[in-house]
């Protein structure tokens, strides 16, 4: 029984660090990746918790698909670098 206490409060440790991994990352790539070990780690407890349709239902939508999305809409944004550095390398061009 202590070691099911130690295992929850030890995955309740690891998704506040997974938490504030993700709010303090300038890099969105990585606060995504942090944000899907959250939903991992919450999964996870669902299941010890003993609520397995929620637990799949978690790493369905959390873990893969809300990633998965996240994942796609950075790949086809512009860094704001990028933009920038795109502005100084290109001729100034005037509509006449």
């Amino acid at each position: 029984m202590i070691y099911y206490l130690i295992l929850i409060i030890f995955l309740l440790l690891l998704m506040i660090g997974a938490a504030i991994y993700s709010i303090a990352q300038k890099d969105l790539l990585y606060a995504v990746i942090g944000t899907g070990l959250i939903s991992l780690v919450l999964s996870i407890l669902f299941l010890l918790l003993q609520a397995p349709d929620v637990a799949l239902t978690e790493a369905a939508i959390g873990v893969a698909l809300t990633t998965i999305v996240f994942i796609i809409t950075i790949r086809n944004t512009v860094r704001h670098e990028d933009e920038e550095k795109n502005r100084r390398t290109l001729p100034n061009q005037t509509t006449k």
